[in-house]
């Protein structure tokens, strides 16, 4: 007969975390970095840090199927810039959330998702301010 051995819960807990980190490995991660401007309708601007958070907050980048008629996903866009999403291997097409004359040369795009691997799609945001 067969003793049972007791794990430590520290290490039943961190062989949990490790399995779960290998089911997602079968997704890969879009991400990038955002630029809005101008913020100010003049210069010289200094926007305040809650302003540039706002401009930031109020965006989303939108991860689109290749024809476009459904949305798979969106991505808020952090105080600083960045954002990350995942996504099933795939090819896909990602948009601005447009707000009021927002454009983009970056955008829309089309992006090729590998499983394990990051992708990195920068967009640039003209507000339209003069």
């Amino acid at each position: 007969m067969r003793e049972k051995i007791a794990l430590p819960a520290s290490l039943v807990i961190i062989t949990a975390v490790l399995l779960s980190g290998c089911a997602a490995t079968g997704q890969g991660t879009l991400s990038g970095h955002v630029t809005i401007g101008p913020l100010c309708p003049v210069e010289p601007c200094h926007p305040t840090p809650e302003q540039i958070a706002s401009a930031y907050n109020a965006r989303v980048v939108n991860v689109f199927t290749l024809n476009q008629d459904v949305l798979i996903t969106y991505s808020k866009i952090g105080p600083d810039g960045n954002y990350m999403v995942r996504l099933p291997p795939g090819s896909y097409i990602v948009d601005i959330g447009h707000i009021g004359i927002d454009r983009s040369t970056d955008v829309p795009a089309e992006v090729t998702i590998v499983q394990g691997q990051t992708t990195v799609l920068n967009i640039t945001i003209d507000t339209g301010l003069r």
